[in-house]
């Protein structure tokens, strides 16, 4: 497949665009700067503008683009980043998909969002299904999911990527954590009750590539693995896997001295389960936490 790329230089960008072209897609990556090489085009998604015969090329775009919610400490302005990166990449990408005639639209958008959506769900597990939640990741969310909706009324089948916490030793929730856990002054965050919906980064992408792949799936997807844990189980094994003593607990006054706002969602309990994957039949590579966690501290080269 000719892909469409916006996010390539992510986390999670980079590793896709290289398991996609491992895979033999042409993947062609928008970037904000001058490009660099002929797989490159320029957008500006704060101006909103996108040449569409970029778009037309292509078929089916990917957009993982936004600002990292766990790379700064949140203010006012962070937040502020965090939405309009996303917002506004997504509504360039889907209002110039929407502008193109039938025959030179992509076939398909998955567009990224995050099991944010749900906000606080305690103990109760969610599917796809659930409303969205409240707090400031959800609301993110709610506007981010909303505006693909000019991609899906132009007859493109979109796909909502509701990530979890992929597990990558260089990125993501597992980076931060390995430090302190290796000086044995790592502990449960809070009361360690909340719930973490991971997915290991094998399955993020080829769950990904399932979703590509399948017509017949559109509409909000959950990208998590199928077995959530308590931030309290996480420490365990993680502890466990690392032959490392876990035992002091992270307060949660400390935690919001230390990350502002963002303390509040590092504390949310969010019990996702991967409704849509199981019902298509997707198969887990790693569908447990203690043999996707041996993954990600174990790479294969």
């Amino acid at each position: 497949m000719r892909i469409l790329l916006a996010g390539a230089s992510g986390f999670l960008g980079t590793r896709l665009a290289d398991r996609l072209a491992a895979d033999g897609h042409q993947i062609t990556r928008l970037v904000r700067r001058p490009p660099r090489d002929p797989q490159e085009r320029r957008w500006d998604p704060a101006a909103g503008h996108l040449d569409p015969a970029v778009v037309a090329e292509a078929d089916a775009v990917v957009n993982l683009a936004g600002a990292g919610v766990g790379d700064k400490r949140w203010d006012d302005d962070y937040r502020r980043l965090i939405r309009t990166s996303r917002v506004d990449s997504t509504t360039t990408l889907a209002a110039t998909i929407a502008g193109l005639s039938a025959a030179d639209r992509p076939r398909v958008l998955l567009n990224s969002s995050a099991v944010g959506w749900y906000g606080n769900t305690g103990d109760r597990a969610v599917e796809e299904d659930a409303p969205a939640g409240e707090g400031f990741l959800a609301d993110v969310c709610r506007v981010w999911e909303a505006a693909t909706r000019p991609a899906e009324d132009a007859g493109v089948r979109v796909v909502r990527l509701r990530t979890g916490l992929p597990l990558d030793r260089d990125g993501g929730l597992l980076k931060p954590q390995l430090l302190p856990f290796k000086l044995g002054i790592a502990g449960r965050l809070g009361s360690g009750r909340q719930w973490l919906p991971w997915i290991s980064m094998k399955d993020w992408l080829d769950a990904t590539l399932f979703l590509l792949a399948r017509d017949e799936i559109s509409g909000p997807v959950n990208v998590v693995g199928p077995n959530p844990v308590t931030n309290a189980d996480f420490t365990r094994e993680l502890a466990r896997q690392l032959h490392r003593p876990a035992i002091i607990p992270i307060p949660a006054l400390a935690l919001k001295v230390a990350l502002g706002g963002f303390a509040h969602e590092a504390l949310t309990s969010t019990r996702v389960l991967p409704g849509v994957l199981t019902k298509a039949g997707y198969r887990y590579h790693h569908p447990d936490l203690p043999t996707a966690l041996t993954a990600a501290l174990n790479p294969t080269p």
